[in-house]
Protein backbone atom coordinates (compact mmCIF):
# COMPACT_ATOMS: atom_id res chain seq x y z
CA UNK A 1 0.00 0.00 0.00
CA UNK A 2 1.14 3.76 -1.05
CA UNK A 3 0.29 6.20 1.53
CA UNK A 4 -2.01 7.72 -1.11
CA UNK A 5 -3.90 4.77 -1.91
CA UNK A 6 -6.88 5.80 0.77
CA UNK A 7 -7.09 9.56 -0.98
CA UNK A 8 -8.28 7.48 -3.84
CA UNK A 9 -11.16 6.83 -2.18
CA UNK A 10 -13.66 10.16 -1.80
CA UNK A 11 -15.39 9.70 1.18
CA UNK A 12 -11.61 9.73 3.28
CA UNK A 13 -10.79 12.43 1.25
CA UNK A 14 -13.36 14.37 2.97
CA UNK A 15 -13.25 12.55 6.53
CA UNK A 16 -9.44 12.90 7.15
CA UNK A 17 -9.39 16.53 7.44
CA UNK A 18 -12.71 16.65 9.26
CA UNK A 19 -11.30 14.33 11.55
CA UNK A 20 -8.35 16.53 11.34
CA UNK A 21 -9.80 19.83 12.54
CA UNK A 22 -11.81 18.00 14.93
CA UNK A 23 -9.39 16.62 16.77
CA UNK A 24 -7.20 20.01 16.61
CA UNK A 25 -10.28 21.40 18.65
CA UNK A 26 -10.29 18.88 21.03
CA UNK A 27 -7.08 19.09 21.74
CA UNK A 28 -6.97 22.87 22.10
CA UNK A 29 -10.14 22.46 24.60
CA UNK A 30 -8.38 20.07 26.25
CA UNK A 31 -5.25 22.48 27.46
CA UNK A 32 -7.14 25.36 27.91
CA UNK A 33 -9.77 23.89 30.25
CA UNK A 34 -8.01 21.81 32.23
CA UNK A 35 -5.29 24.94 32.91
CA UNK A 36 -8.00 27.23 33.37
CA UNK A 37 -9.38 24.15 36.29
CA UNK A 38 -6.22 24.16 37.62
CA UNK A 39 -5.67 27.94 38.22
CA UNK A 40 -9.13 28.89 39.20
CA UNK A 41 -10.19 26.27 41.31
CA UNK A 42 -6.36 25.23 42.90
CA UNK A 43 -7.46 21.69 43.31
CA UNK A 44 -6.44 18.24 41.49
CA UNK A 45 -9.41 17.02 42.46
CA UNK A 46 -11.38 19.24 40.63
CA UNK A 47 -8.98 18.92 37.13
CA UNK A 48 -9.43 15.23 37.51
CA UNK A 49 -13.33 15.37 37.74
CA UNK A 50 -13.08 17.30 34.67
CA UNK A 51 -10.86 14.83 33.16
CA UNK A 52 -12.62 12.07 34.39
CA UNK A 53 -16.01 14.21 32.81
CA UNK A 54 -15.04 14.30 28.98
CA UNK A 55 -15.41 10.70 28.85
CA UNK A 56 -18.74 10.39 30.96
CA UNK A 57 -19.99 9.19 27.17
CA UNK A 58 -17.97 5.86 27.25
CA UNK A 59 -20.66 4.39 29.41
CA UNK A 60 -23.15 4.63 26.56
CA UNK A 61 -21.14 3.94 23.83
CA UNK A 62 -22.39 0.48 23.06
CA UNK A 63 -25.91 2.84 22.42
CA UNK A 64 -24.26 5.01 19.70
CA UNK A 65 -22.99 1.79 18.27
CA UNK A 66 -26.46 0.62 18.29
CA UNK A 67 -27.46 3.88 16.53
CA UNK A 68 -24.41 4.08 14.08
CA UNK A 69 -25.07 0.07 13.44
CA UNK A 70 -29.31 1.53 12.72
CA UNK A 71 -28.53 4.91 11.32
CA UNK A 72 -25.48 5.54 9.42
CA UNK A 73 -21.77 6.72 11.00
CA UNK A 74 -22.07 9.74 8.60
CA UNK A 75 -24.82 10.61 10.19
CA UNK A 76 -23.98 10.05 13.67
CA UNK A 77 -20.78 11.84 12.97
CA UNK A 78 -22.33 15.07 11.72
CA UNK A 79 -24.50 15.51 14.57
CA UNK A 80 -21.72 14.91 16.70
CA UNK A 81 -19.73 17.39 15.57
CA UNK A 82 -22.87 20.12 15.52
CA UNK A 83 -22.85 19.68 19.20
CA UNK A 84 -19.12 20.43 19.32
CA UNK A 85 -19.51 23.38 17.58
CA UNK A 86 -22.42 24.60 19.33
CA UNK A 87 -20.93 23.81 23.11
CA UNK A 88 -17.24 25.53 21.71
CA UNK A 89 -19.45 28.85 20.82
CA UNK A 90 -21.78 28.76 23.94
CA UNK A 91 -18.38 29.00 25.62
CA UNK A 92 -16.85 31.62 23.43
CA UNK A 93 -20.33 33.64 24.64
CA UNK A 94 -19.48 32.99 28.21
CA UNK A 95 -15.84 33.60 28.01
CA UNK A 96 -16.78 37.24 26.41
CA UNK A 97 -19.10 38.01 29.20
CA UNK A 98 -16.45 36.98 32.20
CA UNK A 99 -18.95 34.47 33.36
CA UNK A 100 -16.65 31.11 33.09
CA UNK A 101 -16.50 29.64 36.30
CA UNK A 102 -15.03 25.93 37.02
CA UNK A 103 -18.48 24.83 38.16
CA UNK A 104 -19.61 25.59 34.30
CA UNK A 105 -17.20 24.35 32.86
CA UNK A 106 -17.99 20.80 34.59
CA UNK A 107 -21.31 20.86 33.49
CA UNK A 108 -20.89 21.77 29.88
CA UNK A 109 -18.01 19.19 29.69
CA UNK A 110 -20.58 16.42 31.12
CA UNK A 111 -22.41 17.50 27.57
CA UNK A 112 -19.51 16.92 25.69
CA UNK A 113 -17.88 13.96 27.72
CA UNK A 114 -21.58 12.01 26.15
CA UNK A 115 -20.29 12.19 23.07
CA UNK A 116 -16.84 12.57 22.99
CA UNK A 117 -15.81 9.05 23.47
CA UNK A 118 -18.15 7.63 20.62
CA UNK A 119 -16.09 10.01 18.03
CA UNK A 120 -13.33 7.51 17.50
CA UNK A 121 -15.22 4.95 17.41
CA UNK A 122 -16.96 6.34 14.34
CA UNK A 123 -14.21 7.51 12.42
CA UNK A 124 -12.63 3.80 12.13
CA UNK A 125 -16.03 2.05 11.67
CA UNK A 126 -16.59 4.54 8.57
CA UNK A 127 -13.04 3.88 7.45
CA UNK A 128 -13.60 0.01 7.91
CA UNK A 129 -16.46 0.41 5.68
CA UNK A 130 -15.19 2.78 3.43
CA UNK A 131 -11.78 1.44 2.53
CA UNK A 132 -10.43 -1.93 1.14
CA UNK A 133 -9.53 -4.30 3.91
CA UNK A 134 -5.51 -4.68 2.67
CA UNK A 135 -5.71 -0.96 3.51
CA UNK A 136 -7.06 -1.09 6.88
CA UNK A 137 -4.01 -0.43 9.42
CA UNK A 138 -2.24 1.73 7.07
CA UNK A 139 -5.20 4.10 6.85
CA UNK A 140 -5.54 3.50 10.73
CA UNK A 141 -2.44 4.87 10.51
CA UNK A 142 -2.61 7.80 8.59
CA UNK A 143 -6.04 8.80 10.61
CA UNK A 144 -4.07 8.79 13.59
CA UNK A 145 -1.81 10.86 11.93
CA UNK A 146 -4.50 13.21 11.95
CA UNK A 147 -5.12 13.21 15.69
CA UNK A 148 -1.41 12.84 16.80
CA UNK A 149 -0.51 15.58 14.44
CA UNK A 150 -3.71 18.26 15.93
CA UNK A 151 -2.79 16.71 19.74
CA UNK A 152 1.08 18.62 18.84
CA UNK A 153 -0.82 21.71 17.03
CA UNK A 154 -3.59 22.25 19.33
CA UNK A 155 -1.26 21.54 22.63
CA UNK A 156 0.80 24.33 21.46
CA UNK A 157 -1.57 26.25 20.20
CA UNK A 158 -4.27 26.49 23.04
CA UNK A 159 -1.48 26.87 25.39
CA UNK A 160 0.08 29.99 23.22
CA UNK A 161 -3.29 31.81 22.58
CA UNK A 162 -4.71 32.06 25.45
CA UNK A 163 -1.46 33.44 26.93
CA UNK A 164 -1.26 35.76 23.91
CA UNK A 165 -5.14 36.60 23.04
CA UNK A 166 -7.03 35.47 26.06
CA UNK A 167 -10.30 33.10 26.87
CA UNK A 168 -12.36 34.64 24.47
CA UNK A 169 -9.85 34.59 21.44
CA UNK A 170 -9.20 31.22 21.95
CA UNK A 171 -12.76 29.78 21.60
CA UNK A 172 -13.29 31.74 18.51
CA UNK A 173 -10.71 29.81 16.63
CA UNK A 174 -11.68 26.39 18.77
CA UNK A 175 -15.67 27.22 17.17
CA UNK A 176 -14.32 28.04 13.90
CA UNK A 177 -12.10 24.62 13.98
CA UNK A 178 -15.51 22.59 14.91
CA UNK A 179 -18.01 24.52 12.09
CA UNK A 180 -15.19 23.52 9.82
CA UNK A 181 -15.40 19.90 10.83
CA UNK A 182 -19.22 19.69 10.34
CA UNK A 183 -19.21 21.47 6.66
CA UNK A 184 -16.27 18.44 5.58
CA UNK A 185 -17.98 15.47 7.29
CA UNK A 186 -21.08 16.31 5.30
CA UNK A 187 -18.88 15.05 2.38
CA UNK A 188 -17.92 11.47 3.98
CA UNK A 189 -19.81 8.31 2.86
CA UNK A 190 -21.54 6.35 5.33
CA UNK A 191 -20.07 3.19 3.19
CA UNK A 192 -22.31 0.00 1.06
CA UNK A 193 -21.84 -1.82 4.15
CA UNK A 194 -24.56 0.08 5.99
CA UNK A 195 -27.19 -0.62 3.36
CA UNK A 196 -27.00 -4.42 4.04
CA UNK A 197 -27.73 -3.57 8.22
CA UNK A 198 -30.25 -1.29 7.76
CA UNK A 199 -32.71 -3.96 5.52
CA UNK A 200 -31.60 -6.59 8.25
CA UNK A 201 -34.71 -7.46 10.43
CA UNK A 202 -35.03 -4.91 13.56
CA UNK A 203 -35.25 -6.11 16.67
CA UNK A 204 -34.96 -4.08 20.40
CA UNK A 205 -32.33 -2.66 21.47
CA UNK A 206 -31.97 -4.29 24.44
CA UNK A 207 -31.67 -7.35 22.11
CA UNK A 208 -29.28 -5.80 19.70
CA UNK A 209 -26.91 -5.07 22.50
CA UNK A 210 -27.36 -8.82 24.03
CA UNK A 211 -26.12 -10.21 20.71
CA UNK A 212 -23.31 -7.83 20.68
CA UNK A 213 -22.19 -8.79 24.17
CA UNK A 214 -22.71 -12.23 23.56
CA UNK A 215 -21.00 -11.90 20.08
CA UNK A 216 -17.41 -10.40 21.90
CA UNK A 217 -17.93 -12.90 24.86
CA UNK A 218 -17.45 -15.68 22.31
CA UNK A 219 -14.66 -14.43 20.71
CA UNK A 220 -11.26 -14.18 23.45
CA UNK A 221 -9.33 -11.86 20.56
CA UNK A 222 -11.89 -9.09 20.98
CA UNK A 223 -11.61 -9.30 24.60
CA UNK A 224 -8.08 -9.64 24.72
CA UNK A 225 -7.98 -7.05 22.78
CA UNK A 226 -10.80 -4.58 25.51
CA UNK A 227 -8.49 -5.68 28.54
CA UNK A 228 -5.75 -4.24 27.11
CA UNK A 229 -7.49 -1.11 26.16
CA UNK A 230 -8.91 -0.97 29.65
CA UNK A 231 -5.82 -1.41 31.25
CA UNK A 232 -4.16 1.32 29.45
CA UNK A 233 -6.96 3.73 30.10
CA UNK A 234 -6.83 2.87 33.61
CA UNK A 235 -2.94 2.70 34.50
CA UNK A 236 -1.39 4.92 31.66
CA UNK A 237 -3.28 7.74 30.42
CA UNK A 238 -4.01 9.33 33.23
CA UNK A 239 -0.36 10.50 33.59
CA UNK A 240 0.02 11.57 29.91
CA UNK A 241 -3.28 12.95 29.55
CA UNK A 242 -5.41 13.98 32.68
CA UNK A 243 -2.96 14.47 35.26
CA UNK A 244 -0.37 16.35 32.46
CA UNK A 245 -1.33 19.81 33.98
CA UNK A 246 -0.55 19.07 37.77
CA UNK A 247 2.79 17.16 36.54
CA UNK A 248 3.27 20.72 34.68
CA UNK A 249 2.92 22.97 37.17
CA UNK A 250 3.75 20.87 40.30
CA UNK A 251 6.47 18.44 39.41
CA UNK A 252 8.38 20.69 36.52
CA UNK A 253 7.23 24.41 37.96
CA UNK A 254 6.39 25.19 34.44
CA UNK A 255 3.38 27.45 32.82
CA UNK A 256 1.01 27.01 30.31
CA UNK A 257 3.79 27.57 27.61
CA UNK A 258 5.93 24.19 29.30
CA UNK A 259 2.25 22.53 29.68
CA UNK A 260 1.97 22.47 25.68
CA UNK A 261 5.44 21.27 25.42
CA UNK A 262 4.96 18.18 26.92
CA UNK A 263 1.74 17.62 25.29
CA UNK A 264 3.13 18.02 22.39
CA UNK A 265 5.74 15.74 23.14
CA UNK A 266 3.57 12.93 23.54
CA UNK A 267 1.41 13.33 20.63
CA UNK A 268 4.69 13.71 18.32
CA UNK A 269 5.96 10.13 19.93
CA UNK A 270 2.49 9.09 18.69
CA UNK A 271 2.96 10.88 14.95
CA UNK A 272 5.87 9.22 14.69
CA UNK A 273 4.61 5.65 15.38
CA UNK A 274 1.21 6.40 13.22
CA UNK A 275 4.13 7.44 10.25
CA UNK A 276 5.85 3.89 10.59
CA UNK A 277 2.08 2.10 10.95
CA UNK A 278 1.21 4.08 8.05
CA UNK A 279 4.15 3.73 5.61
CA UNK A 280 3.68 -0.33 4.82
CA UNK A 281 7.37 -1.01 5.40
CA UNK A 282 7.02 -3.43 8.08
CA UNK A 283 4.82 -6.89 8.00
CA UNK A 284 3.39 -5.88 11.71
CA UNK A 285 2.11 -8.89 13.67
CA UNK A 286 -0.80 -6.43 14.80
CA UNK A 287 -1.58 -8.51 18.44
CA UNK A 288 1.75 -9.34 19.25
CA UNK A 289 2.87 -5.52 18.32
CA UNK A 290 -0.10 -4.27 20.97
CA UNK A 291 0.72 -6.07 23.64
CA UNK A 292 4.64 -5.50 23.42
CA UNK A 293 4.08 -1.46 22.66
CA UNK A 294 1.92 -1.98 25.47
CA UNK A 295 4.34 -2.82 27.94
CA UNK A 296 6.98 -0.74 26.46
CA UNK A 297 4.65 2.24 26.95
CA UNK A 298 4.42 1.04 31.40
CA UNK A 299 7.85 0.87 31.08
CA UNK A 300 8.75 4.24 30.27
CA UNK A 301 5.69 5.80 32.58
CA UNK A 302 7.99 3.83 35.19
CA UNK A 303 10.86 6.47 34.46
CA UNK A 304 8.39 9.34 33.73
CA UNK A 305 7.22 8.81 37.64
CA UNK A 306 10.73 9.73 38.52
CA UNK A 307 11.15 12.81 36.58
CA UNK A 308 11.94 15.91 37.80
CA UNK A 309 13.31 17.89 34.49
CA UNK A 310 11.29 19.53 32.06
CA UNK A 311 13.32 18.15 29.26
CA UNK A 312 13.56 14.50 30.13
CA UNK A 313 10.10 14.22 30.74
CA UNK A 314 9.78 15.37 27.36
CA UNK A 315 11.61 13.13 26.07
CA UNK A 316 9.90 10.13 28.11
CA UNK A 317 6.64 11.24 27.27
CA UNK A 318 7.31 11.10 23.33
CA UNK A 319 8.86 7.63 24.05
CA UNK A 320 5.68 7.01 25.37
CA UNK A 321 3.35 8.79 22.50
CA UNK A 322 5.70 6.03 20.28
CA UNK A 323 4.50 3.07 22.05
CA UNK A 324 0.82 3.79 22.77
CA UNK A 325 0.02 4.32 18.74
CA UNK A 326 2.36 1.15 18.37
CA UNK A 327 -0.32 -0.35 20.41
CA UNK A 328 -3.66 1.26 20.00
CA UNK A 329 -3.66 1.31 15.93
CA UNK A 330 -2.78 -2.52 15.81
CA UNK A 331 -5.47 -3.08 18.54
CA UNK A 332 -7.94 -1.43 16.90
CA UNK A 333 -7.28 -3.34 13.75
CA UNK A 334 -7.09 -6.58 15.23
CA UNK A 335 -10.76 -5.87 16.59
CA UNK A 336 -12.06 -4.27 13.39
CA UNK A 337 -10.80 -7.13 11.13
CA UNK A 338 -12.22 -9.78 13.53
CA UNK A 339 -15.50 -8.23 13.60
CA UNK A 340 -18.58 -8.98 11.26
CA UNK A 341 -19.36 -5.63 9.60
CA UNK A 342 -22.89 -6.13 10.75
CA UNK A 343 -21.79 -5.96 14.11
CA UNK A 344 -18.84 -3.26 13.72
CA UNK A 345 -20.71 -0.46 15.33
CA UNK A 346 -21.83 -2.18 18.39
CA UNK A 347 -18.61 -3.98 19.12
CA UNK A 348 -16.27 -0.80 18.72
CA UNK A 349 -19.35 1.25 20.81
CA UNK A 350 -18.09 -1.81 23.91
CA UNK A 351 -14.24 -1.28 23.06
CA UNK A 352 -14.85 2.27 24.24
CA UNK A 353 -16.55 1.53 27.28
CA UNK A 354 -12.71 0.72 27.83
CA UNK A 355 -11.93 4.35 28.19
CA UNK A 356 -13.82 4.54 31.37
CA UNK A 357 -10.73 2.93 32.52
CA UNK A 358 -9.10 7.07 32.53
CA UNK A 359 -11.72 8.45 34.54
CA UNK A 360 -11.48 5.58 37.01
CA UNK A 361 -7.82 5.99 36.84
CA UNK A 362 -8.11 9.48 37.17
CA UNK A 363 -10.48 9.53 39.88
CA UNK A 364 -8.22 6.92 42.26
CA UNK A 365 -5.30 9.35 41.44
CA UNK A 366 -6.40 12.68 43.29
CA UNK A 367 -6.89 10.96 46.77
CA UNK A 368 -4.04 8.22 46.36
CA UNK A 369 -1.66 11.59 44.80
CA UNK A 370 -2.99 13.41 48.24
CA UNK A 371 -2.11 10.83 50.35
CA UNK A 372 0.89 8.68 49.07
CA UNK A 373 2.44 11.76 46.77
CA UNK A 374 2.86 11.88 43.27
CA UNK A 375 6.12 9.88 42.84
CA UNK A 376 4.07 6.53 44.52
CA UNK A 377 1.27 6.56 42.53
CA UNK A 378 2.67 6.85 39.41
CA UNK A 379 5.16 4.11 39.86
CA UNK A 380 2.62 2.05 41.18
CA UNK A 381 0.00 2.82 38.39
CA UNK A 382 2.60 1.44 35.73
CA UNK A 383 4.31 -1.54 37.72
CA UNK A 384 0.88 -2.71 38.07
CA UNK A 385 -0.08 -2.45 34.51
CA UNK A 386 3.40 -3.85 33.10
CA UNK A 387 2.96 -7.10 35.52
CA UNK A 388 -0.87 -7.46 33.98
CA UNK A 389 0.08 -7.04 30.35
CA UNK A 390 2.42 -9.84 31.27
CA UNK A 391 -0.35 -12.27 33.11
CA UNK A 392 -2.94 -10.87 29.80
CA UNK A 393 0.26 -12.27 27.20
CA UNK A 394 -0.10 -15.34 28.75
CA UNK A 395 -3.93 -15.86 29.78
CA UNK A 396 -4.78 -15.53 25.66
CA UNK A 397 -1.61 -16.89 24.78
CA UNK A 398 -2.88 -18.83 21.93
CA UNK A 399 -5.06 -15.62 20.59
CA UNK A 400 -2.43 -12.89 20.54
CA UNK A 401 0.77 -13.89 20.93
CA UNK A 402 1.41 -16.99 18.75
CA UNK A 403 2.38 -16.31 15.62
CA UNK A 404 -0.31 -18.78 13.93
CA UNK A 405 -3.20 -16.93 15.40
CA UNK A 406 -5.22 -15.11 12.74
CA UNK A 407 -5.03 -11.78 15.01
CA UNK A 408 -1.22 -12.41 13.82
CA UNK A 409 -1.52 -12.35 10.04
CA UNK A 410 0.62 -9.76 9.10
CA UNK A 411 -1.73 -6.80 8.06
Amino acid sequence: MHWRDPFRVRSFRFQWPADLTTSWAMEMETIVLGWFILVESGSVMMLVVFGSLQYLGSLVSPMFGVAGDRLGYRRMLVLSRALYALLAAAFMLLAWLQALTPMIVLIMAALAGLVRPSDMMMRHALIAQTLPPRHLLGTLGISRITSDSARIAGALAGAGVVAWLGMTWAYALITALYMLSFVLSRGVSGGPAQTAVRDAPRVSLIRDLQLAFGYVWTRPVLIAAMALAFLVNLLAFPFSLGLLPYVAKNIYLTDQTGLGWLGASFAFGGLVGSVVLSSHRFAFRAAQTMVLAGAVWFAVDVLFAFSTHLGVGMALLCLAGLAQSLSMTPLAAVMLRATEPAYRGRVMGMRMLAIWGLPLGLLLSGPLIGRWGYVATASMYSALGLLLTGAMAVYWRAHIWDRKAPANAPL
